[in-house]
């Protein structure tokens, strides 16, 4: 599980955005946001790197998960 969509929420950012600086689709940036997909480990350091967060702060914790 991971927070992409509520970073880009907290920093007012569009998915389309985020999508065409990755080089991906928008169908495979919403199921990254959506969970219905997780990004490999290379396009989450890419999204940090984006968004200017560490990549800890995308991913949900296994105690989060059990809330």
């Amino acid at each position: 599980m991971n927070r992409i969509k509520e970073i880009l929420d907290e920093k007012g950012i569009k998915q389309t955005w985020l999508a065409e600086k990755l080089g991906k689709s928008f169908n495979m940036v919403n199921a990254y946001v959506q969970n219905r997909n997780q990004p490999p480990i290379e396009v989450l350091y890419k999204i940090a790197e984006i968004l200017n967060v560490e990549v800890a702060d995308l991913l949900i914790s296994k105690k989060d998960l059990k809330k």
